[in-house]
């Protein structure tokens, strides 16, 4: 063949093998079959599927398309089944991609990728998980690391080791088309530096797959340390509790002990089912009626310490609402604050009011009192409360986490005659679960 054809060849190689990882690269499905950890044969040859079908398809291209030799990648394929899937799959897939060959009387074909799976297949299952993902397919790079490495500290590198193995491979592929042309295909040249370069091919070619499916690998294990992280961080503010909430509780308790124990034994209870709930594995959502629930124990506790005729409770809740799903331990912080801020500093006490409703696609939830209201230097224009403790924060920013900018948070407040928290969470990113409840808001 004429060098310049040889070159081109030889880039139009590397173009098919970018754009063929490229585009496997794309599918959730390739990408899930491809970075499990223990495959069941049935997604073992799903994988095989996704790479050997469309590049048994170069082969057949190169057999039926005179001159037509850069859609060939199946000595490189093998090499990356091999590392990748381990020599038994990779003797499959070379099965399968060498089909078309094995037609045009190419009988030599088989038994050496075969040789190639074995090869490439004890290597994967040698070399440690990251030598293989991390190999370079700039072989300049990869040769200059590895002398700068090992002048400093000589060590055996199974990556320099996977390139030579290749380059040695490719070497074998030529002598053996050499002496058997019509058996075994091969891209060959009488000139040493074009031989160099279709060499150094092979090993680029194996290595565009691993650097561009090692990008998506890397992402995905940062997408999933990001959700770890987020969950751990909902989990912290869910399990949140005021310690002077916990103080005063178990004060007002040992107040009521010698005189009234019934009422005493009903805050422990109430105060034990907070703590459960705090304690407890669970979702990051809950249902609103399960909120409520939660809410009850912690209003019916402030309501001893306070009076019944200090605290009043209303809730004014559409039976629509019920049974929509909202982040776990919303509510409880936000009537803390009303308590604490609004209520408490009035002699006379105060009502808090709980509504929620469906409207234009949002659940608005309200949390409102009759409080003292907030000082107009306390209210920032972001909706966060300055100087009343981390409960509004909390809620703020679990709203944001969860539902970004589709989430509605806003304050309003009035000096002397209350405050009200309104919360928007988008109906359609927390499906109803369950049945709707029976219609009628309730009041307490």
């Amino acid at each position: 063949m004429n060098p310049e054809i040889i070159l081109i060849t030889l880039l139009v190689k590397l173009g098919v093998a970018a754009a063929f990882s490229g585009a496997l690269a794309r599918s959730r499905t390739f990408q899930n079959l491809l970075f499990t950890q223990k495959r069941r044969p049935s997604q073992s040859l799903g994988l095989l599927a996704f790479i050997v079908i469309p590049l048994g398809l170069g082969v057949w291209a190169r057999v039926v398309v005179p001159n037509f030799f850069a859609a060939d990648l199946s000595f490189e394929t093998t090499i990356l089944l091999g590392i990748l899937v381990g020599p038994i799959s990779a003797i499959g897939g070379a099965i399968a991609l060498l089909f078309p060959a094995m037609l045009h009387h190419e009988y030599l074909a088989l038994p050496f990728d075969v040789a190639v799976a074995v090869t490439a297949g004890l290597f994967g299952k040698f070399a440690e998980e990251e030598e293989v993902w991390s190999f370079s397919p700039f072989v300049d790079l990869s040769i200059y690391r590895w002398i700068r490495r090992n002048l400093r500290k000589p060590r055996f590198d199974r990556q320099v080791l996977l390139l030579f193995l290749i380059i040695c491979m490719e070497i074998c592929r030529d002598s053996i088309h050499q002496l058997y042309p019509h058996l075994l295909f091969a891209v060959t040249s009488d000139q040493w530096l074009i031989r160099l370069a279709i060499w150094t091919c092979a090993a680029i070619v194996v290595g565009i797959p691993l650097k561009v499916w090692n990008a998506i690998r890397t992402e995905r294990f940062l997408e999933e340390q990001r959700r770890l992280l987020l969950e751990a961080r909902l989990d912290a503010l869910q399990r949140q509790i005021n310690p002077h909430f916990l103080f005063n509780t178990l004060n007002s308790i040992a107040s009521l002990v010698r005189f009234r124990p019934e009422q005493a034994r009903e805050l422990i209870v109430r105060l034990a089912n907070i703590l459960r709930a705090l304690l407890k594995d669970h979702d990051s959502y809950i249902l609103l009626r399960d909120e409520l629930s939660f809410t009850d124990d912690y209003l019916g506790i402030e309501v001893v310490r306070f009076g019944a005729e200090k605290l009043r409770v209303v809730k004014e809740i559409d039976p629509e609402t019920l049974d929509l799903p909202v982040p776990s331990m919303l509510l409880q912080p936000l009537i803390e604050n009303s308590i604490k801020h609004g209520l408490e500093p009035r002699i006379s006490g105060g009502t808090i009011t709980l509504r929620s409703r469906i409207e234009g696609g949002r659940m608005m939830i309200e949390v409102e009192d009759d409080g003292v209201g907030i000082a107009p230097g306390r209210h920032r224009s972001s909706g966060v409360l300055t100087g009343t403790g981390i409960g509004m924060k909390n809620v703020r920013e679990r709203l944001d986490v969860l539902f970004g900018d589709a989430a509605h948070f806003d304050v309003t407040s009035r000096p002397g005659r209350g405050t009200k928290v309104t919360l928007g969470i988008p109906v359609r990113e927390c499906l109803p679960i369950g049945h709707y409840g029976a219609a009628s808001s309730t009041r307490v």
